[in-house]
């Protein structure tokens, strides 16, 4: 009898590791699925067993693999702001979600200024009136290392991360008075917008971190197979010197020697070169979506040698996406870092960064900035102001992907030429003319990139005088940016530094 048993308990310790059908965890109750492309739907089921997929009145049948996964494809759907229901069966079992609309789905990816909630935005209480908005959906999963600094992680952290873990807690939610106060706000304001405007369901899917380096959302071996950067990998990350210092750091407080996944590149953790796009991006990558929104640097932008790579580091990362979500023309639009003091947080080099992050608008197609220096937190990382933001990157995505006449950015340089005594500087994206943020004399140009020089506005152009012709002509080339030059509607213009013709 005792041999019976054990034998029995054997088998069911053998027995398949997917016992019961499910959808993979991006599909949950009150999700967006993307409009207007192929749907794909995917999950798991015990291994060469079949299944059938309902949505919409159509329905699909698969036999899931040797592992137990499973994809079905539906065709391409129109926006619609009515409920759906989507159903999953097997002879023995059924899972249905409920609730599910089909509209624009937006990536969130970043460190906390993209995570950053609405409870702790500046405009909240006035917002709390139009927070119940069916239309308006989110998916903000939990990760292993929010707000753990100075030690190191639990027991329970641990044994996740050491199994491949980071995000938990996934599940998507309609925007409400209780739910939204979680909520990016960024993402918030952007969605906000494209609804009002648009009047299409808009998603959320938020994977920022705080903190995070750019590193992270790499994939490994895109890292792995590029020349320049190659380096980032291939050794414990903890001590890899080609890695930010301040991430390091935190690294190395969090794990404390534990045993955390030890692989070539060092445990696993969340500023760890690749993982989180293996624990959050890759496991989507199947699912359509409309674009990226980015708010990135912090954590790059501290030394030299970070900022000076970080234009070819992000053009990288948005290649790869592009490739690996098979679409060449996905929109990417991005958060130019704002301005601080350098009183309370390195930020020496924030104006070659800002700089660098609008050289690289010029260098790829169907990507945008929204411009932030002039809403800054003087002593504070964290600008509680993100309804401009999200406002601003609204701006991008309703000119270039849902053909809105409106004004994209803030004034932008196209020439530096010395004339007649005079760097005139001439810009685009001025609307009906430029002028100054408070009224007062222009500020924020300079000829050496430290001391201001006395600049005027004729037209769409600057003029800053000057006895000889200078190599270069700065504006905001300060951390904390004093500029006030704008455009017709408000809008700021970017740091820049120009060669002089």
């Amino acid at each position: 009898m005792r041999c019976v048993l054990l034998t029995f308990v054997l088998l069911l310790a053998l027995r398949p590791m997917h016992s019961q059908i499910n959808f993979a965890d991006i599909f949950t109750d009150n999700m967006v699925l993307q409009r207007d492309q192929t749907i794909r739907i995917w999950g798991i089921a015990p291994p060469q067993s079949k299944i059938s997929v309902y949505f919409q009145n159509k329905d699909q049948s698969v036999v899931a693999d040797v592992n137990g996964k499973w994809e079905v494809v539906f065709d391409e759907e129109p926006a619609n702001s009515n409920p759906q229901k989507l159903i999953l069966k097997s002879p023995e079992q059924t899972v249905a979600l409920k609730n599910i609309l089909i509209g624009d789905v937006w990536l969130l990816l970043g460190q906390s200024n993209m995570e950053w909630p609405m409870s702790g935005e500046i405009h909240f209480e006035e917002e709390l009136k139009d927070a119940d908005n069916k239309q308006l959906r989110y998916y903000n999963p939990k990760y292993i290392g929010k707000n753990i600094y100075g030690q190191d992680y639990n027991q329970d952290q641990r044994k996740k991360l050491a199994g491949g873990e980071l995000f938990y807690v996934k599940k998507w939610e309609e925007s409400d008075t209780s739910s939204f106060k979680t909520m990016s706000a960024i993402g918030y304001y952007f969605g906000k917008q494209i609804i009002n405007k648009k009047g299409i369901p808009v998603g959320l899917i938020n994977l920022s971190i705080g903190g995070a380096p750019l590193e992270t959302f790499i994939a490994l071996e895109t890292l792995k197979e590029n020349k320049k950067f190659s380096k980032k990998t291939g050794s414990n990350w903890l001590y890899n010197e080609h890695l930010p210092d301040w991430i390091r750091e935190r690294g190395r407080e969090n794990i404390n020697g534990n045993q955390v996944e030890n692989n070539s590149n060092g445990p696993n953790h969340a500023y760890k070169p690749g993982f989180a796009f293996s624990t959050g991006i890759a496991p989507i990558l199947e699912m359509p979506i409309k674009g990226i929104l980015w708010y990135q640097g912090e954590s790059n932008a501290q030394e030299r040698a970070r900022v000076e790579e970080y234009p070819e580091l992000q053009k990288l990362m948005i290649k790869d996406y592009r490739k690996k979500w098979r679409n060449p023309d996905l929109p990417f639009y991005w958060v130019q870092l704002s301005s601080i003091d350098t009183i309370n947080y390195d930020s020496h080099f924030w104006p070659e960064f800002r700089d660098g992050q609008r050289r690289l608008l010029e260098e790829m197609k169907n990507v945008g900035m929204a411009v932030s220096s002039d809403i800054g937190a003087r002593h504070d990382v964290h600008p509680r102001n993100k309804k401009a933001v999200g406002n601003r990157l609204a701006r991008w995505a309703l000119n270039k992907e849902y053909g809105q006449d409106v004004l994209v950015s803030g004034p932008l340089p196209k020439n530096a030429i010395y004339k007649n005594g005079s760097v005139v500087v001439d810009f685009k994206y001025i609307g009906n003319g430029l002028s100054v943020s408070n009224g007062k004399s222009l500020r924020g140009f300079s000829i050496d990139g430290k001391s201001q020089a006395p600049a005027k506005i004729k037209g769409d152009k600057v003029f800053i005088k000057t006895s000889e012709k200078p190599k270069f002509i700065y504006y905001n080339w300060q951390p904390w940016a004093i500029g006030n030059l704008i455009n017709s509607e408000d809008l700021p213009a970017s740091t820049f530094k120009m060669e002089v013709m």
